[in-house]
């Protein structure tokens, strides 16, 4: 079966560990921890211990998300490969 199109969506076809990578790469762990406050960014951060956080904290996430499609549309920063 293929998978529908989802035009207003703007996280399609993004999973959280390229978000967390994308993000990470174009702020820096330290802007990214002063942008959004949990600890995953503040204290020693790895795309691993970010993932496990935030899959089990659904209101990181969406912080995560929401400044991830911010960052798309202000910026133009898609790090789609």
């Amino acid at each position: 079966m293929p998978v529908e199109k989802q035009p207003n969506n703007p996280l399609h076809g993004y999973t959280l560990e390229q978000i967390v990578i994308s993000l990470s790469d174009y702020y820096g762990w330290e802007e990214l921890a002063a942008r959004i406050e949990i600890r995953c960014f503040m204290f020693e951060p790895t795309v691993k211990s970010s993932l496990k956080f935030l899959r089990r904290t659904p209101w990181a996430r969406k912080k995560v998300e929401d400044l991830f499609v911010y960052t798309l549309e202000k910026y133009g920063a898609d790090e789609e490969e």
